[in-house]
């Protein structure tokens, strides 16, 4: 009930339902009690409060107050705290998540309704282990300060997981990173992934003195190094005078600063989490003798950061969860009642995850009508299909809105901005009449799980778009007729594999627009207007459509064309 505030509904089949309460509401910024999520998965699944046997609450306030309290009262490496205010500050937070606790327990319906407050990272944790296909793993949750610290290290081993190790507060490499995000003009806990893109067009010539500030002792978790910060008003932390001059910053850090030094930072910045993360991860395990790992938290939304791991760490298999920012936790928590409280074996692997709002094309025509919108028809999958590559064929953007929406920050096929890789000024179009996004911003490509292996090496998680794949030789062969930005530096390929059984609509597309062309890919942009989530609702993507440059939607089996 923190930022980004979701949730999930699970019972015997599974994830019944899963939504973030920003997509419905469409805003960016949502706290609380995510209501409309809420009524969502209870309308989804047809049933009432009174059919909910626990609410699952993915934050622990007590135990983040106590933390925080400890910590700044017998631990201050960076200057005095106001402990006055700190105290005061934690008990209104606290009053405010515990008058949250009653009213969503009033909104259970009486005795049969338990709640259950979890741990903000073992729900991480959780998360990621039970989405995940392993029965044994190293979990690693890294983040801010969720909860009043800022990481957890598990092992999960069937329906249990135990923790083995806590990174504490300030010790947080996600708040370097979000610091360095506003440093760099962009805003923190929004633009992190500005930064990560950013990175691939500098030269990391600060990374070492990056390691030098959050590295410990070698192949230790991070511990950041007092010299370069200190406290603020509110005893919040900021970068020192000393931080400023070690990367090449004269003066104030509101002063300009120039975009090669710009992408030198972000670039260091990057290098020294992969350092870090994969020599720690690695020591990890060796000590306790884990092939696979699962990642959770904030800061592995970093795709570039997987990619590292998963060949830099020494782990014969990684998963990385697709929500792996706070939406995920919901799922976490409950999955941890389902198993710890109520015993519940586990399942089946986590599936493409397109648990949100559905619409038959009788509702999307009533939408369409209702805007008085011009549209026609196509009485099957195939002719719907057969438009589809026409569109795209002729150089189109052609938004796709289709099924379930997806839970979690990517589009996965079902909301989602389609181009051909080989039209005329790709980029260009999809930059200036629709995204209107950054240039070193690079876009996914979408491909089918079974001709990936010609063109391309990507691990499972390519199914969810949290890592990058590298192009072989027949790959680089391929992009290198594409314009600049497909193919990343170190051969990288922002890359979404796309399998027949978790989208086989989108699958089949894939392969029909690449029979009559240089490959069976597509580029697979996010649906949705500047600035805002995905879209979910029909009225969503016509809003959409029309206030930006896309030339066609398709939405059910409705096609729309702009002439």
């Amino acid at each position: 009930m923190g930022h980004d505030s979701v949730a999930a509904l699970i019972g015997d089949s599974g994830v019944v339902a899963a939504i973030e309460e920003g997509k419905l509401t469409r805003t960016r910024s949502v706290e609380g009690i995510p209501r409309a999520a809420i009524h969502f998965c209870l309308e989804r699944a047809g049933i009432s409060w009174r059919d909910v046997s626990h609410v699952a609450i993915a934050s622990d306030p007590m135990r983040a107050w106590r933390r925080q309290a400890w910590y700044r009262a017998r631990v201050a490496p960076f200057g005095p705290a106001s402990s006055g205010y700190f105290l005061n500050k934690a008990f209104g937070e606290l009053g405010r998540e515990l008058n949250n606790l009653r009213i969503v327990k009033q909104m259970a319906g009486g005795p049969s309704g338990r709640v259950e407050s979890i741990d903000h990272h073992l729900c991480h944790a959780a998360s990621a282990f039970y989405a995940s296909p392993f029965d044994q793993a190293l979990i690693v949750s890294l983040d801010e300060r969720g909860d009043g610290r800022a990481g957890f290290v598990g092992l999960g081993e069937g329906v249990r997981i135990r923790e083995v190790a806590s990174v504490a507060i300030p010790h947080s490499l996600a708040w370097v990173y979000s610091q360095v995000t506003k440093l760099l003009g962009f805003r923190s806990h929004v633009d992190e992934h500005k930064t990560q893109w950013l990175s691939l067009a500098g030269e990391p010539v600060f990374a070492d003195f990056f390691l030098e500030m959050v590295r410990g002792i070698a192949a230790g978790a991070p511990r950041l190094d007092a010299r370069y910060l200190r406290r603020e008003f509110a005893a919040e932390l900021a970068f020192t005078g000393e931080f400023y001059r070690r990367v090449g910053i004269a003066g104030e850090p509101e002063l300009h600063i120039g975009d090669s030094a710009r992408a030198n930072i972000a670039a260091s910045l990057q290098k020294a989490c992969e350092t870090i993360l994969c020599g720690w991860l690695a020591a990890l395990r060796s000590k306790f003798q884990s092939r696979s790992l699962c990642l959770a938290g904030g800061l592995f939304l970093n795709p570039l950061l997987v990619a590292a791991i998963e060949g830099g760490a020494g782990f014969e298999n990684v998963f990385a969860q697709p929500a792996a920012g706070n939406e995920g936790t919901a799922l976490g928590a409950a999955w941890l009642v389902w198993h710890r409280e109520l015993g519940r074996a586990r399942v089946a692997p986590m599936p493409a995850p397109y648990w949100g709002p559905v619409y038959s094309n009788a509702e999307i025509k009533t939408v369409l009508d209702n805007c008085k919108a011009t549209y026609r028809w196509c009485d099957s999958d195939e002719r719907k299909l057969a438009v589809a590559v026409r569109l795209l064929q002729g150089g189109k953007i052609v938004a796709w809105f289709q099924g379930a929406a997806e839970f979690g920050p990517r589009s996965l096929g079902n909301r989602s901005l389609l181009a051909s890789p080989w039209a005329p000024y790709v980029k260009e179009n999809l930059n200036d009449y629709v995204k209107h996004r950054e240039s070193f911003r690079p876009f996914a490509l979408a491909i089918p799980e079974e001709r990936c292996v010609e063109y391309f090496h990507c691990s499972a998680n390519g199914r969810f778009l949290t890592t990058m794949a590298t192009a072989n030789d027949k790959g680089r062969k391929l992009l290198s007729g594409l314009p600049p930005g497909f193919l990343l530096p170190g051969n990288l390929v922002r890359l979404h594999v796309v399998r027949s059984t978790d989208n086989p609509l989108f699958w089949k597309l894939l392969n029909d627009a690449g029979q009559n062309a240089p490959g069976p890919m597509l580029v697979n942009t996010s649906f949705n207007l500047f600035g805002e989530p995905l879209v979910v609702t029909p009225r969503d993507a016509v809003r959409s459509y029309f206030c930006s440059g896309a030339d066609a939607l398709i939405a059910g089996n409705f096609v729309m064309e702009k002439r």
